[in-house]
């Protein structure tokens, strides 16, 4: 860092991507990666930041990205669950950064769920 503005831009970034973090009660849409030992040896640990990348650099509102222990179904990690009112939960299996964007876009942004990587379409 050579200025204070750098300082106050990764402070303003890092404040933006808590936020998303944070189940304020408000959020419409909840994204929970399963972050227990299977989760994150497979993975979810990056799926979760470009979940919360995404939704940040996008600033979509009304959406909070979450971890959970395990989902049990630890030969499918890692695993996102997005849950929507008075909707059916999609829980979506085998993620990867690039698969998490996709469904920011496709899922979140536009209301079509990625069938694909849903947990009746991925073969073991």
């Amino acid at each position: 860092m050579k200025s204070i503005e750098e300082l106050m831009a990764i402070r303003d970034k890092t404040r933006k991507n808590m936020t998303v973090r944070e189940d304020t009660g408000d959020s419409k849409i909840r994204i929970v990666v399963g972050m227990a030992t299977c989760g994150i040896a497979a993975g979810a640990r990056p799926v979760m930041n470009a979940f919360v990348d995404e939704i940040a650099k996008r600033d979509i509102k009304g959406v909070s990205v979450l971890q959970t222990g395990c989902i049990g179904m630890c030969r499918y990690e890692p695993i996102v669950e997005v849950t929507e009112p008075g909707k059916e939960k999609v829980t979506y299996v085998k993620m990867t950064p690039e698969k998490a964007v996709r469904v920011v876009n496709d899922h979140i942004v536009n209301g079509n769920p990625v069938a694909e990587f849903t947990v009746g379409a991925v073969e073991d």
